[in-house]
């Protein structure tokens, strides 16, 4: 399964600049996805230095995790699409091995370590070509979405 940039903005709530995923290229139900973020000189956190910010680096991995929490439509493991809000809850070990320039496209792993209804456990990694440049776990948790007030 491949999800283009309208597939993406179909199932996460993030819109520019936050979203933080323009593609994803592979998911593995039950294991792994892998999604890209073309980095650019023209995204609003490059002004403030010339590298892309580690803490937005871990939050590509989250949200690359909460499209992963929905590839398996239609089981009963977890809330519908459309009917759950994604809670990112906390990172372990995270590394930041090499700063992200514009020009680099960052491929994003991020591999299931324990999924269950309500958290989800995940191992990140992030790449520019084939080169580690950051890496961190990622804990989730996943609630049914509050009824609409109106």
């Amino acid at each position: 399964m491949s999800l283009d940039i309208k597939s993406i903005m179909e199932r996460l709530p993030h819109r520019y600049p936050m979203l933080l995923i323009d593609r994803v290229t592979e998911v593995i139900p039950q294991n792994k996805i892998i999604a890209i973020k073309n980095v650019s000189a023209n995204d609003p956190f490059m002004s403030a230095g010339h590298y892309m910010p580690a803490p937005l680096i871990v939050e590509a991995m989250a949200q690359a995790a909460a499209l992963f929490s929905f590839a398996d439509e239609g089981t009963q493991s977890r809330p519908e699409q459309g009917k759950a809000v994604y809670y990112f809850l906390g990172i372990d070990d995270a590394t930041f091995i090499k700063p992200v320039v514009p020009g680099d496209q960052l491929r994003i792993e991020v591999q299931a370590v324990r999924l269950s209804r309500a958290i989800c456990k995940y191992r990140g990694q992030a790449f520019v070509q084939d080169e580690l440049v950051a890496e961190a776990t990622i804990l989730c948790a996943v609630r049914n979405s509050p009824e609409s007030p109106i």
